[in-house]
């Protein structure tokens, strides 16, 4: 595989899983409600707008994802402190407990698919997993064409 194709290939790949493991599991939650879920955990409290931007979504559809994810209790809506006409979204401890549940059920669905790697494959796994966390922090927006 030439190196241009690798992080392609990478993304393919992590999305097929990601709908394989949803299929198998049964699981029929939204994938963009297990996204706002993971950025709320992973930046807190945030503003709608901001939440939209980094799931590369309109700022209605969040509103509407955000108003049904409230409606289950799995997020809440409060006043900004900085800006009081503003509001910001956190998850709700049922909410990281679903996204935990979640992310539990995944990794139990589609580890029969890896069950036959040997360590030399989990080794290069683990730092292909590092490596990919290193360049998907919302907080690092490194410009490409340095």
């Amino acid at each position: 595989m030439q190196r241009a194709e690798v992080i392609p290939s990478i993304v393919l790949s992590a999305y097929a899983l990601g709908r394989i493991a949803a299929q198998d599991a049964g699981n029929e939650a939204p994938a963009a409600q297990w996204r706002v879920l993971s950025l709320l955990g992973r930046q807190g409290a945030s503003r709608v707008g901001e939440l939209a931007a980094a799931a590369r979504t309109t700022q209605p559809g969040m509103t509407r994802l955000i108003g049904a994810l409230e409606r289950d209790g799995l997020v809440r809506r409060s006043p900004d402190p900085a800006d009081s006409r503003a509001v910001v979204v956190e998850a709700t401890d049922a909410g990281a407990r679903a996204l935990a549940a979640w992310r539990d059920e995944f990794r139990d669905t589609l580890a029969p698919r890896f069950h036959a790697l040997d360590d030399a494959d989990w080794a290069t796994l683990t730092r292909a997993a590092e490596i990919l966390a290193m360049h998907t922090d919302p907080t690092d927006r490194k410009d490409s064409s340095q």
